[in-house]
């Protein structure tokens, strides 16, 4: 069973980034919105090879978590089904799932603009914000997220990963990966 808190963080990632049309669950019309929120805030139009990369690498995503968390085989993967993939990650997280593999790979290399192989909080933040947060607040959860450390790197950032779909500590440093404070 999922506690609220793990629920609400999960439904953070959810509705902030996946669920980009808003329709209450992810399917392959969602791709696109998270593409152009990306490509617009690094300065990639429609058909530039930096957005198609985006697609691909979306569709890739969106392959691997359909065969996982399509439940039901509608199509779409509801925020109920989200959940579900989410806590069994969260059951064995050091045998993660293709799909959460290749999602972490690809939030970290959006946010790692600079390809130096860590996330600064400038990155970080301007991420958060095209995708409607706001940015103060993801200088802030980059703050708790890097306990006061300049950059994250890939290793750290696994292990933050893996402690925000598990942790049921508000104070994790983990909780502040996808750019909130508090839920």
């Amino acid at each position: 069973m999922v506690s609220d808190f793990r629920k609400k963080k999960i439904l953070h990632v959810f509705n902030t980034l996946f669920d980009s049309n808003k329709s209450g669950s992810i399917d392959n019309n969602d791709l696109e919105g998270i593409a152009s929120k990306i490509a617009k805030v690094r300065g990639y139009q429609p058909g530039d090879a930096k957005f198609k990369e985006i697609l691909e690498s979306l569709q890739t995503i969106w392959n691997l978590l359909q065969q996982r968390g399509d439940a039901d085989n509608d199509g779409q993967v509801s925020a109920k089904e989200w959940i579900d993939i989410c806590d069994e990650y969260a059951k064995n997280p050091n045998a993660p799932q293709q799909w959460q593999n290749a999602c972490m790979k690809f939030i970290f290399d959006i946010e790692d603009s600079s390809k130096d192989g860590s996330i600064d909080a400038g990155e970080f933040s301007t991420i958060y914000a095209s995708f409607g947060l706001n940015k103060q607040e993801a200088v802030q959860a980059f703050n708790k997220l890097s306990k006061g450390k300049s950059s994250v790197t890939w290793s750290e950032f696994q292990e933050l990963w893996k402690e925000y779909f598990t942790s049921e500590d508000p104070n994790a440093a983990g909780n502040f990966i996808f750019g909130k404070i508090s839920f």
